[in-house]
């Protein structure tokens, strides 16, 4: 059935997959794309009265949100049982209480992974990240490494999927700058100059879809990248001119922003995003694009999606005067 098949079969006899994190932003993209691949499909989540959202994805009871812890075997178990697919769609961008990047990234698909293996599981999907490094001075890149190795041990077939920066309506990337872009008269970054290659959160889903259901080279790594590589500033000044804001992009010293992470980390204590962190900043001392030679999006038959054909659709928003703004000059 195609990916935009119209669902005739009862929802019983629909195969199952099971997404862990698939009420996040790349996970419900995932879920909307195996519901119309005719799948039922397991939303897994820590709170599933928050992910009730995820139901009008499909027909009625084809997407449904189950509780799932990923630091307790059990719960895991329950949610995997039956499932022909497992997707393993969880990752933090700093740590917080009991969801470090060790527990989240590391322990998490390896326990999920070993228990779908047991389980009888077809298929494993892992949405990793370009920069995926054991030898990383930071966290978040060492733990994506100790994941993916954990779960090639317990699942050799799994197929590990590692996006770039991931844009679309729900991003954290271009939606935060362009809320600073409204309060302040300047833009404070860190790795001006690094660069990257954001890939649409649309066509991460679909090579998740792909592997899920046997279109992908069973046991291997794709990375996953869109049409363009540009530099943060460049980024920046892209968003920029989407929103019609004038404002300075100012680079701080790695040292300056070393300090201020160490500071505005300890946010996370009291619920609060950090804007930066320690290991954030070691994070853009390194480009994030597709490396040569890896196996990419057109190896899975998707067309990248270009930046400038999806950011005005949402972050038309942040304009002085919203959708209103479309022909007006920056201020």
């Amino acid at each position: 059935m195609t990916d935009t098949a119209q669902q005739t079969r009862p929802v019983d006899s629909m195969p199952i997959v099971t997404i862990f994190g698939g009420s996040g932003f790349v996970g419900r993209y995932v879920a909307q794309h195996m519901a119309r691949r005719g799948w039922r499909v397991r939303v897994a989540v820590r709170r599933p009265n928050e992910a009730l959202f995820v139901r009008t994805y499909g027909a009625l009871g084809q997407v449904v949100p189950i509780q799932a812890n990923i630091r307790d075997d059990e719960s895991c178990r329950r949610a995997v049982e039956g499932a022909s697919a497992v997707v393993y769609s969880v990752g933090v961008l700093y740590a917080s209480g009991k969801n470090t990047f060790e527990a989240v990234q590391a322990e998490g698909p390896e326990r999920v992974a070993r228990i779908a293996a047991e389980s009888g599981v077809e298929r494993f999907v892992l949405i990793s990240a370009i920069g995926a490094d054991a030898g990383s001075p930071a966290a978040y890149a060492r733990t994506k490494a100790a994941g993916e190795a954990a779960v090639k041990a317990a699942f050799p077939k799994a197929v590990i999927l590692r996006p770039s920066i991931v844009f679309g309506a729900e991003d954290g990337f271009f939606n935060r700058f362009a809320g600073m872009a409204k309060l302040s008269p300047a833009l404070p970054v860190v790795g001006a100059k690094t660069r990257f290659q954001p890939v649409y959160v649309d066509d991460v889903a679909q090579a998740a879809a792909k592997a899920c259901v046997g279109e992908a080279e069973a046991g291997a790594t794709y990375e996953l990248g869109g049409p363009r590589v540009a530099t943060f500033r460049e980024l920046l000044q892209l968003m920029l001119t989407v929103i019609k804001r004038k404002r300075m992009i100012i680079e701080l010293p790695k040292p300056i922003a070393l300090l201020q992470g160490a500071v505005l980390e300890n946010l996370a204590k009291i619920g609060v995003a950090p804007p930066i962190t320690r290991d954030q900043v070691l994070l853009l001392d390194r480009d994030n694009v597709v490396a040569e030679g890896a196996k990419t999006l057109a190896d899975l038959g998707v067309e990248p999606t270009a930046m400038e054909a999806v950011l005005d659709s949402y972050l038309y928003a942040y304009r002085p005067h919203g959708q209103y703004d479309r022909n007006a000059p920056a201020s």
